[in-house]
C-alpha cells in the first residue's frame, strides 16, 4: 500500500495523475519487472533483487541478459 501510494502521490505532485501513477488503460506504461516480489521477501533481501525488464511508454528499454 505504501509503494502504491508513493507512486500515485508522485504522479499527482507532478500533475500527471491522469497519465501516470497507476496501471490503467490509457495511461503511460512505465514500469519495472523484478525477479523477486519485494513486498513478500525479507527487507534485507531487497538489495539482491535484479531488474528483469524496464518498460517506458509501453516499449522495453532494458532487458536483462
Amino acid at each position: 500500500e505504501m509503494i502504491k501510494s508513493a507512486i500515485y502521490e508522485l504522479a499527482k505532485a507532478c500533475f500527471e495523475e491522469k497519465n501516470r501513477g497507476s496501471i490503467e488503460v490509457g495511461k503511460a506504461a512505465d514500469f519495472t519487472i523484478l525477479d523477486k516480489d519485494i513486498i513478500k521477501i525479507p527487507e534485507n533481501q531487497i538489495i539482491n533483487t535484479k531488474v528483469l525488464y524496464t518498460v517506458v511508454d509501453g516499449k522495453i528499454v532494458y532487458k536483462a541478459r
